[in-house]
């Protein structure tokens, strides 16, 4: 198996400038980083990974390989690898098989390179990785795990999962797919939900995905979000994020969702609610964030405004129903690097954005590294803790321990040179009572 498949090695100089960058920004997981070189707690192991192959993750990774591991690194993501990493990875002896720009059998050959190095552990960033270990081992038929297992040199699945340990998965549609997976009980191995720790979620997915995604919008299209109608779909975490940074820009934001409590929670934060039906007449730009398929679809697009602009910041691009705006449109043209024109029947013309992919990280460069700083700590603690852990954990998805998360919340603090309280032992009697009332 080849060593690396990069778009270019020449690139690597400029990939390590980029990490450098992001290294500067991560004091967290660069304190994790010194630990693990002193300790080396994945002495000897195999990290197969599926993620966005940014500098952020170069950080990562490096972290691991600090501890001992041996990484062979997939994308998660057709087109969100910045090449100059990979490349940078590549020049370190890290297995990297990933450039922006894949084809779909490309990528899933990709993952399927991982697999036949038969990791020890598995790190994901949306489950493309685990699901697909699952697929072949429950012999489901799907073309993408047929050419993962041709790509793995047709690796013996059942080996393959016996030396798994476990596993780590980043986002919140990847934890769904896993959960799911686990009610059906064809889970084969622990999976650490690194996305349920605190400080993953309150601050990835609301701060990183609340600028980033304003981020790629700006840097694709250069549209001012002033005065603008900017209609977000989706008020979990991500969406909470984009809704507030395109308020702070100047935007009139409109939320869309399906539960009522999400919904009334957009309206006592001052954002007005209503159906897509209705919100798709009044929008300039759309966004989804939602984690589920076909959101907007064939009758929103026709109502739509000449010129709306259609983003996703969902994980997979299944948000915008790519299907019904072909079958809407007479013509289409590409007018900028990540801006596709589509002239409707109708006479209307629509902007889509990278291809309906995550806009962030298309067109952009992805979270700031100060947010990933503590997403990524969780995930190298949380392979540690797998480590530690062999033999104790059941084929289920766990949530990363309270006491890490507590931990990367105080390297946090630290780093930034901010002290704050504790509780006296009087307080710690009284919250421990039950016998003190008014």
């Amino acid at each position: 198996m080849e060593e690396y498949l990069v778009k270019d090695i020449k690139l690597w100089q400029k990939g390590e400038e980029l990490i450098y960058w992001a290294e500067r920004h991560m004091p967290v997981l660069m304190k994790i980083k010194e630990r693990f070189s002193r300790e080396k707690p994945f002495e000897g192991l195999k990290i197969g990974a599926s993620l966005h192959v940014t500098k952020e993750t170069a950080v990562l990774v490096r972290a691991l390989v600090a501890g001992g591991a041996e990484v062979y690194l997939a994308p998660c993501n057709p087109l969100s690898t910045q090449d100059e990493v990979a490349a940078a990875l590549a020049n370190e002896g890290v297995h990297v098989y990933a450039w922006r720009g894949m084809s779909f059998e490309e990528y899933y050959s990709a993952i399927g390179k991982v697999m036949g190095i038969k990791p020890d552990i598995t790190m994901d960033d949306g489950a493309d990785l685990v699901t697909t270990i699952h697929k072949i081992y429950w012999n489901t038929g799907d073309k993408d795990a047929e050419m993962a297992l041709k790509a793995s040199g047709s690796i013996d699945i059942k080996s393959l999962v016996k030396k798994i340990k476990g596993g780590t998965e980043e986002t919140t549609t990847g934890v769904n797919r896993l959960r799911t997976m686990e009610r059906e009980g064809i889970l084969l191995y622990p999976i650490i939900a690194v996305n349920e720790s605190y400080t993953k979620y309150l601050f990835d997915n609301r701060y990183g995905t609340g600028q980033s995604t304003l981020d790629g919008i700006i840097r694709a299209t250069n549209v001012l979000i002033a005065g603008k109608t900017v209609v977000v779909c989706g008020y979990g975490w991500c969406g909470r994020g984009i809704a507030r940074r395109a308020k702070g820009l100047g935007a009139h934001v409109v939320v869309t969702e399906v539960d009522p409590i999400k919904a009334l929670e957009a309206v006592f934060d001052g954002f007005t609610v209503m159906p897509l039906e209705k919100a798709a007449e009044i929008g300039d730009i759309f966004i989804t964030a939602t984690g589920n398929i076909n959101v907007i679809r064939g009758e929103h697009i026709v109502k739509m405004k000449d010129g709306a602009i259609l983003a996703n910041a969902g994980h997979f691009n299944v948000e915008i129903s790519l299907k019904d705006l072909k079958e809407l449109s007479v013509k289409r043209r590409k007018i900028r690097d990540y801006v596709e024109e589509y002239e409707l029947k109708n006479g209307k013309k629509i902007y889509l954005l990278c291809e309906g992919r995550l806009v962030n990280l298309v067109a952009a460069e992805g979270h700031p590294s100060e947010v990933m700083d503590m997403s990524f700590s969780n995930q190298a603690l949380a392979v540690e803790y797998i480590v530690a852990n062999e033999g104790k954990l059941e084929p289920k998805v766990y949530k990363i321990p309270d006491e890490l998360d507590i931990r990367v919340a105080e390297l946090k603090l630290e780093s930034m040179g901010i002290r704050i309280d504790k509780l006296t032992e009087e307080q710690k009697k009284y919250l421990s009572s039950w016998k003190v009332g008014t």
